[in-house]
């Protein structure tokens, strides 16, 4: 039983599917299957969703006045007492049904914070409390719970070591700072992404607390040198800029773990809040109490997110740290869930001659089963061999584990995505995009979702922080491959086609054999360029060694649409199929 049943006309199905997508990010269950024709065979289940549903909301416009089949449903839920009627274009209502309040959707613009959006939601939440359900939607109760809470952000510690690659150490210490501050239930914690942001700028504190609606902003700096560790710490009132707590530390580095418990510690009691017994103990499982395994182990997070996943050094080079992290600390769980995504993207990249991570990844979650980006990577790694059912259980798993994962979210955005369920992916992205400052591939992801869901203004905006993303991460690494290719990707998005083609021929000469970069360039050409020939040449020496994992990808992949009817294409995915049936033998 769903908490929304949605009526529309099947023609509306792009104009709907953004906002059963907000919906369902408010918490509450919707049921609208765009791929059942009201009417067919389908009739009695249809019949039974709708009654069952504690609000129907009816979209109606031109197209759904004019079928018989929507103007049933309304009358039915009419009936049933259940109906919230929406518009677009100042649709005509029938008769029977135009003295129910009605919500106008013309301005809502795919913002859930949009007034009319709003207004729906209150709409819906009334007529859910009436059935006997709450009256505000989970999403929306969290959010007021939210409110409540003492907000802050960690603010990139600087790193003092006058080595830059000690980067990869102080960003490490933000990292566990801003996960240990966010298991007390008193804070409301900003997102890495939110934060780093900020990571080498000249900040205003009171703008930060202003910009981000935050109370308080922690900020400081690490010294590592030898064996020995400097953090300064400071907790600032947004408001007054005075300091709240400050602190210094000048300890051997083998105290780094007890370190961070003082610093999380320091700074509930200096908010006069009590930490509950259960946060503590949370705060305090480190996942290894081992320094040389612990300092690998950030190396090894930092490699992940420099966002070149198709560059097999990369992938090669955090499944060899976490290795060494692992033999190091057998027990230490984090290092085995990342060493399998490693290993997963290395063999994506290459193919069946190196390890799938499944291992690993049961690894694991056999040290730790409430380990989210366990379940989240073995979820991709039994998608990517096509246990798509399995798959979803992992997901899900993970997501009611830790929903504000980024790995989590990714990993959900990339199984609906292979299930061809484009605005449920779309919304995984989004969140995924959020959480991870130098994420380049979800906005990739979400150009190809808004590109086959006719989003034009939401194509747009994800093209641009494409764009703004990929161009930052080739100002700190020229050769990343990834990077070239989701810049192209946008550029032809965006209209810029001679750009595109520039870059594309640069990249092809810098680094020819990166296959996630040939993909990208690929889809620009079918997809955004018209060039089903040029988009075609590219795959060819893809496809001689295209992975399991790639190839089921580009089934699914709706940028590769203009080139399926191609006699050359079906030829190559078939040659493909067969190679790698022949190889699992």
């Amino acid at each position: 039983m769903a908490d929304v049943f949605v009526s529309y006309a099947r023609s509306d199905k792009l104009r709907v599917a953004p906002l059963v997508a907000a919906i369902e990010a408010q918490g509450w269950s919707v049921w609208w299957d765009p791929e059942i024709d009201a009417g067919q065979q389908f009739d009695d289940q249809i019949e039974e969703e709708l009654k069952s549903a504690k609000a129907v909301m009816v979209v109606w416009t031109a197209a759904s006045v004019a079928s018989r089949w929507v103007r049933g449903e309304a009358r039915e839920a009419a009936d049933l007492g259940t109906l919230v009627p929406a518009r677009f274009d100042g649709a005509r209502m029938p008769m029977d049904v135009r003295a129910i309040h009605t919500t106008d959707l013309d301005g809502w613009g795919e913002n859930p914070n949009s007034p009319p959006f709003q207004a729906l939601l209150r709409a819906l939440g009334a007529m859910i409390a009436r059935q006997g359900g709450p009256s505000a939607s989970p999403a929306a109760a969290a959010s007021a719970a939210a409110a409540s809470r003492i907000g802050i952000c960690v603010l990139p510690f600087v790193n003092m070591s006058g080595d830059p690659e000690q980067e990869y150490f102080s960003d490490g210490i933000t990292e566990d700072i801003i996960t240990d501050l966010s298991k007390v239930s008193a804070l409301a914690i900003v997102s890495r992404n939110s934060a780093f942001m900020y990571k080498g700028k000249l900040v205003d504190v009171q703008v930060v607390a202003r910009d981000l609606k935050v109370q308080h902003v922690l900020e400081g700096s690490v010294r590592k040198a030898g064996g020995r560790v400097r953090i300064t710490a400071q907790l600032v009132d947004g408001a007054s800029k005075d300091n709240v707590w400050a602190e210094r530390y000048d300890r051997d580095l083998s105290d780094i773990f007890a370190l961070q418990d003082e610093i999380s510690e320091a700074i509930v009691k200096a908010l006069k809040l009590k930490l509950l017994p259960e946060e503590k103990k949370a705060i305090e499982q480190r996942g290894t109490t081992n320094l040389d395994a612990y300092n690998l182990y950030l190396m090894a997070r930092q490699h992940y997110a420099t966002g070149n996943e198709g560059d097999i050094r990369r992938n090669e080079a955090i499944v060899r740290l976490c290795q060494r992290a692992t033999e190091i600390d057998p027990n230490y769980a984090q290092a085995w869930a990342l060493m399998a995504l490693g290993q997963m993207l290395a063999r994506l990249v290459r193919g069946g001659q190196v390890d799938d991570g499944l291992a690993a990844a049961g690894r694991a979650l056999a040290l730790d089963p409430n380990l989210a980006a366990a379940h989240a990577v073995k979820a991709r790694i039994l998608s990517e061999s096509g246990r798509h059912e399995e798959a979803g259980a992992e997901i899900e798993i993970a997501l009611r584990l830790d929903p504000e994962s980024f790995e989590v979210n990714r990993g959900a955005g990339y199984l609906r995505f292979r299930e061809k369920r484009l605005p449920e992916a779309a919304r995984y992205f989004e969140k995924a995009l959020s959480l991870m400052e130098t994420d380049i591939s979800s906005p990739n992801m979400l150009m190809t979702c808004y590109t086959a869901l006719g989003d034009r203004e939401a194509l747009r905006r994800t093209a641009q922080v494409t764009l703004d993303r990929a161009q930052k991460a080739l100002t700190q690494d020229p050769s990343n491959g990834a990077a070239m290719g989701f810049c192209c990707y946008a550029l032809a998005t965006l209209g810029q086609a001679e750009s595109a083609k520039g870059w594309m021929n640069r990249a092809l000469l810098i680094d020819p054999d990166n296959a996630n970069m040939r993909y990208n360039f690929a889809c620009a050409l079918a997809c955004q360029l018209n060039d089903r020939d040029g988009a075609i040449d590219l795959l060819g020496p893809l496809f001689e060694r295209i992975s399991i994992g790639m190839l089921n990808h580009a089934k699914a992949d709706p940028d590769l649409d203009p080139v399926r009817g191609d006699a050359r294409f079906r030829a190559m995915v078939a040659a493909a199929e067969e190679r790698l049936a022949t190889a699992s033998h």
